[in-house]
């Protein structure tokens, strides 16, 4: 049979090898001499010891040299290439001392930036495979984006200079001084992720490090926290931190941030922010508050319930939210519209909400969500990953729940008054992983019931469901909106 692929230009083969992992490209020079001297033309390198075969497992826990053996030799046969624009370097096990080590890999890495490198990818998942990022390594002028996950070691440094870098991440332990230093040296940056950062030595970043920078566009921050389930260690923590997050970024338009409230949030008006995904934890459980008619603010600023004065729920996102109500798109977790209910006083109103995307579970409530409703005059597409939620006395109407809990008995009935749902403009809503549960019907009956403006509603049944009986059963519903179409995805 005809080899075509040999046939075609050497500059065309090189596109093509960069596409596959290294270790591939490399095995194609022995094909023919057609193929042997190819490789110098790759410019995209991605080195994944994982990929490695060892002979036993004593060498596969251990470490061994051939992973190193082969990226010297292939970095040997790539001297005469004209540029590297990629280099991706996952190490898994350490096979020297950790000084040699961290040489070797810092020579690699310097091999590749020699050749106008553009994208950096350093990745080390294990534990006792620390490597030292030397200094020269975070100056050059060439760098468009930089990623260091796992066990890389970066120090305090003199010269740091990125002048081109645009997209940064960091999942790494990284002292509060360096990331300071790194974000100094960026002064085009646009893309800044911070996942799973700890900052040993500034309490005062621990909840998501402070965000000042003039030309960020995204922004990703996912912060760890202890896993504190005793209240009173949790109180102690948050007592210890009484964290404030600064965020500074006025051309940002996409904000993704994941992490338990603190004290309060500096936050400039995020006039240019379009899109905002939040993950906002409480410390501690909300169990205290669901059947209580009343809060009170103790003189700390805590908010407690008035028959048992010592839980607390701790944090303000106020100055947050505030500074993200001129969004279109907005998505909140489970836990975040509990931190909303508890945790936001006064509500802003959201007057350029367009999409609402909300996730649900059954340990969390709907208590906001009227208030959130009502707070988007102009939303058009409601979005609910799940509807199956915590049943509280505060939900609203916005929910079907009937909560059956003794304290209601001798609670003054409220007056009745139109339904929130009935106000809300929403024309398209969309629900997943939807099975049919009777708390999942008495929800769907309450929405097509009362949202009027209902022109669509897009239904994902969850694929262990019988998807037949789901939709007989949705569309033996009652529907308000006479423009109303169903559609089971």
């Amino acid at each position: 049979m005809r080899d075509s692929i040999s046939s075609l230009p050497d500059e065309i083969l090189g596109k093509i090898l960069s596409l596959v992992p290294t270790k591939v490209a490399a095995s194609t020079s022995v094909l023919s001499k057609r193929w042997r001297n190819l490789l110098s033309l790759v410019d995209s390198l991605s080195f994944d010891e994982s990929m490695v075969v060892y002979p036993n497992e004593e060498e596969a826990t251990n470490g061994s040299q051939r992973f190193s053996d082969f990226v010297d030799k292939t970095l040997a046969l790539l001297h005469n290439s004209p540029a590297i624009k990629t280099f991706s370097l996952c190490r898994m096990v350490m096979t020297e001392s950790y000084k040699d080590e961290s040489a070797r890999v810092n020579r690699w890495i310097w091999t590749a930036m020699e050749k106008g490198l553009l994208e950096l990818n350093l990745y080390a998942p294990n534990p006792g495979t620390d490597v030292s990022i030397e200094p020269r390594l975070l100056r050059s002028t060439t760098l468009v984006k930089l990623t260091i996950c796992g066990h890389y070691a970066i120090r305090r440094f003199q010269r740091v200079f990125f002048p081109a870098l645009r997209s940064l991440s960091f999942i790494t332990a990284l002292s509060h001084f360096c990331y300071l230093q790194m974000m100094s040296a960026c002064p085009v940056l646009e893309e800044l992720t911070i996942r799973d950062c700890e900052f040993p030595d500034m309490r005062k970043t621990i909840g998501g490090a402070d965000v000042i920078h003039a030309s960020i566009k995204r922004l990703v921050i996912v912060t760890p926290l202890p896993d504190l389930t005793d209240y009173y260690a949790a109180a102690a923590y948050f007592e210890s931190t009484r964290s404030i997050v600064h965020i500074q970024a006025p051309s940002l338009v996409y904000l993704d941030y994941s992490s338990f409230v603190f004290s309060d949030y500096e936050v400039d008006d995020l006039d240019s922010l379009v899109e905002a995904r939040l993950d906002l934890k409480l410390w501690m459980s909300t169990s205290h508050f669901d059947y209580d008619d009343d809060y009170f603010y103790d003189h700390h600023g805590y908010l407690c319930p008035p028959d048992d004065p010592s839980p607390h729920i701790f944090g303000d996102v106020t100055c947050l939210v505030a500074a993200i109500r001129n969004i279109t798109t907005l998505h909140l977790s489970p836990d975040s519209l509990e931190v909303f209910h508890f945790c936001c006083e006064p509500m802003p109103t959201f007057n350029n909400l367009l999409n609402l995307s909300i996730e649900s579970n059954n340990q969390r409530g709907w208590q906001v969500m009227p208030l959130l409703l009502e707070s988007c005059p102009i939303l058009r597409t409601l979005v609910f990953k799940g509807l199956v939620h915590k049943v509280t006395n505060r939900c609203g109407d916005a929910c079907a729940c009937n909560p059956q809990n003794p304290s209601q008995k001798n609670s003054k009935k409220m007056e009745k008054k139109k339904c929130c749902l009935h106000t809300c403009p929403v024309k398209v809503l969309e629900i997943s992983d939807y099975g049919g549960c009777f708390q999942e019907v008495e929800q769907m009956r309450h929405f097509l019931g009362n949202l009027e403006c209902l022109e669509t509603v897009k239904v994902g049944v969850h694929p262990d469901k019988n998807r037949e009986f789901v939709r007989a059963n949705v569309m033996a519903l009652p529907i308000l909106s006479s423009k109303c179409t169903i559609q089971l995805l």
